[in-house]
């Protein structure tokens, strides 16, 4: 069963959704970007119904000043108060829940990992955001690859058959060819230990909680995180899915779905 509630956080009122179920294991949906708490494309609010059909309650809830809650946005730089209350509000509202699984996709990933300690049990890490500029509306991918990306694409072209027809026929412009061939050799520049890439590689040292890293491998910020945290595969379970789709649309909500209830137990 759905129902919309309410809880405070920092002197104002956050709106959530709850949709109930008869298990002890509960899912807390942290949503990133600026999206609201059914998530792109309903995205979330699919899951949430799916995943409470087969036994789990799930919590939702909209950051303040998102969606119909109210106060000031902040980002989710500012979000632990947030995800604290809504913890405590998923406590109260679903009083049988004694395990809390976290998803965040997105910042909402790396929100998770930073603001700890946070009262929850484990962590779904989903294409964690590890640039310092905020994610765009609706915590799309930024606008440009990743160099370990860009290195690829230029590699697999030059394996490519057909584009080395088209370099002979002249349909390729050689000077950016040759840029791109240049960044082939250029190792990847380490990030400053003030950024938020190092700081999600720090939190990624030392996990406070069990967690498992998503990533949507043709997504761009899922391959900034490959290149900026290369040693998160050897802490924790990291499972890739062969898609672009930064919110797993489509098809790959099924992929999606399964791995958090293969989580949830």
């Amino acid at each position: 069963m759905r129902r919309q509630l309410s809880f405070s956080c920092a002197g104002v009122t956050l709106a959530a959704t709850l949709d109930d179920a008869s298990g002890s294991t509960g899912l807390l949906i942290v949503s990133g970007g600026n999206e609201i708490r059914s998530g792109a494309h309903r995205g979330m609010a699919m899951l949430a119904q799916r995943v409470a059909a087969a036994g789990h309650p799930v919590f939702r809830f909209d950051r303040r000043g998102i969606g119909d809650s109210e106060g000031e946005n902040g980002g989710f730089e500012s979000s632990g108060p947030d995800i604290a209350a809504a913890i405590a509000a998923f406590r109260d509202a679903a009083p049988r829940v004694s395990r809390i699984v976290a998803l965040g996709n997105c910042d909402a990933a790396s929100a998770l990992l930073l603001h700890r300690p946070l009262a929850l049990d484990a962590l779904i890490l989903a294409n964690p955001w590890t640039y310092d500029d905020a994610p765009e509306e609706g915590g799309e991918e930024p606008a440009l690859p990743p160099a370990s990306a860009i290195r690829a694409r230029y590699l697999s072209r030059l394996k490519d058959p057909k584009s080395l027809f088209r370099l002979l026929k002249g349909e390729i412009d050689l000077g950016k060819l040759l840029r791109g061939l240049s960044a082939l050799k250029a190792p990847p520049s380490p990030a400053r230990r003030d950024s938020l890439a190092a700081r999600i590689e720090q939190a990624l040292a030392t996990p406070a909680l069990p967690a498992t890293i998503l990533l949507a491998t043709g997504d761009r910020t899922a391959q900034a995180f490959i290149e900026n945290c290369p040693g998160a595969a050897g802490r924790m379970p990291v499972e890739r899915l062969a898609s672009s789709s930064h919110s797993f649309a489509g098809s790959d909500g099924d992929w999606l779905a399964e791995r958090v209830l293969a989580i949830l137990g």
